[in-house]
C-alpha cells in the first residue's frame, strides 16, 4: 500500500530527551497492559529512564511520525560490552508500517558505533510480530536465563557482533 512507504519515508528516529519520558512510558504501559500485566520493574523503568537507562549508559529511541510519537525502543547498557533491547512499542494504530524495523535498525547502529559486542533481549512468543522482527534483524535463540526480573519472558535472543580486527 502506497500509505505504508508513505508513512515509512515520514518516520524519524529520534534519541532520548528529558521531554519523551511520558511518550516512552504512555507506548509501553499500552503494549504491557493489551497483553500482559504490568510488573514492578516495569513501573521502576518506565516512571524513572533516566535514572534507570539513560543515566547508567543506555539510549532510548523513538519513532516520530508527522511530528507524534508513535514507537520507542530502549538499549540498556549490562556491562561493558552489552546491551539489553528492552521496553520496544509501536502505537496500535501504526503497527505494521515498518516503524519496528526503522526503531532496530537505530539500536543495531547505535550499539555498532558503541563498539558493542551483543545485543540481547527478553520477550514472549506470543508476541509474533515483535520475534519474527528480531529474527528478520538476525537475533537467534539462546536458553532463558534463569535470573531475570520479570515473570512473563519464555524467550530469550541475542545478536553477536562480528570481532573487528
Amino acid at each position: 500500500m502506497k500509505v505504508k512507504n508513505l508513512a515509512k519515508d515520514k518516520v524519524e528516529i529520534i534519541e532520548f530527551e528529558s521531554r519523551l519520558a511520558k511518550d516512552f512510558a504512555r507506548l509501553n504501559y499500552e503494549w504491557i497492559e493489551e497483553y500482559f500485566s504490568i510488573e514492578p520493574h516495569d513501573r521502576e523503568m518506565l516512571d524513572a529512564p533516566e535514572d534507570y537507562i539513560i543515566n547508567c549508559g543506555g539510549q532510548i529511541f523513538f519513532a516520530s511520525l508527522n511530528d507524534k510519537i508513535v514507537g520507542t525502543a530502549a538499549l540498556i547498557a549490562v556491562g561493558n560490552d552489552s546491551f539489553e533491547l528492552a521496553k520496544m512499542a509501536v502505537a496500535s494504530g501504526f503497527r505494521g508500517l515498518k516503524i519496528g524495523d526503522a526503531l532496530m535498525s537505530a539500536c543495531i547502529q547505535y550499539s555498532e558505533k558503541k563498539g558493542i559486542k551483543r545485543i540481547f533481549l527478553l520477550s514472549h512468543t506470543k508476541l509474533v510480530p515483535a520475534i519474527n522482527l528480531y529474527r528478520k534483524f538476525g537475533f537467534e535463540e539462546i536458553p532463558l536465563d534463569s535470573e531475570i526480573p520479570y515473570q512473563r519472558p519464555d524467550i530469550q535472543m541475542e545478536l553477536n557482533f562480528p570481532a573487528v580486527s
